[in-house]
């Protein structure tokens, strides 16, 4: 499936907090009917308007699906210092990472979003999916574990074997949702046992593994594409 690169609307600001501290959060909605909400977490070293979430909302918007998504922890509008450069997010991400920020807060922020979302006008009791891989996936998994109206996730470019990573086996093992979780066979961060142990893990009945050449990066041409194409699929099959 080919992507058009199609010029999105600007997307609706939310108000959101939870436990009395504001959550950066947008929703693009699509013109007419809405099949889904597509939930999006951007990766270490971006934030909710970076690049690769706009890919994924000129992917999925003219298709009819709403794509929901939020500020990391340390990312974007949480940032005190306002600084949205890559390198500095990334660095930022791994020390705040290994120091435990996020590593289940995160779900519930993205949990209190999609409760906010399912609250707008059209989007009541829609389909929901979740695309985020690396530190989407890293955040994502306990999200899945929790969160039971996400039914379809796409994910990957993870490792059990990455720093601070043990517990994310527990919450894989309660991931019931199908998956569609992607590596890179020379990703210099992220080593194949311990990808293959974290894909192994994930208790769904419906996984599978994809495999791309080349080393780490975000989602985007054929990877994106056959993302969209297994997670588009699952919502209009809910829907």
């Amino acid at each position: 499936m080919k992507i058009e690169n199609s010029k999105l609307a600007e997307p609706q600001v939310l108000d959101l907090t939870r436990d009395g501290k504001k959550i950066p959060a947008v929703i693009w909605l699509p013109k007419g009917v809405c099949h889904g909400i597509v939930l999006a977490c951007h990766g270490g070293s971006g934030h909710k308007l970076s690049g690769a979430i706009l890919m994924i909302a000129q992917a999925f918007v003219p298709m009819g699906f709403a794509v929901l998504a939020i500020d990391g922890p340390v990312h974007g509008e949480r940032r005190t210092d306002g600084n949205l450069d890559p390198v500095i997010a990334r660095q930022s991400f791994r020390t705040a990472w290994r120091e435990g920020v996020g590593q289940t807060s995160m779900a519930a922020d993205m949990s209190a979003a999609l409760d906010l979302a399912l609250n707008l006008p059209g989007l009541a009791n829609l389909p929901v999916g979740y695309i985020g891989v690396s530190m989407g996936t890293a955040y994502g998994i306990p999200l899945l574990a929790r969160d039971p109206r996400i039914s379809a996730a796409a994910i990957g470019l993870w490792s059990t074997n990455y720093a601070s990573s043990s517990h994310l086996l527990e919450h894989a093992r309660m991931i019931n949702c199908d998956v569609w979780f992607t590596m890179q066979w020379h990703d210099e961060f992220f080593d194949h046992p311990g990808t293959f142990a974290l894909f192994d893990a994930i208790g769904a009945s419906d996984k599978r593994l994809v495999a791309y050449p080349g080393p780490h990066v975000e989602l985007q041409g054929e990877r994106l594409s056959d993302a969209v194409v297994f997670l588009a699929g699952r919502l209009m099959r809910s829907s």
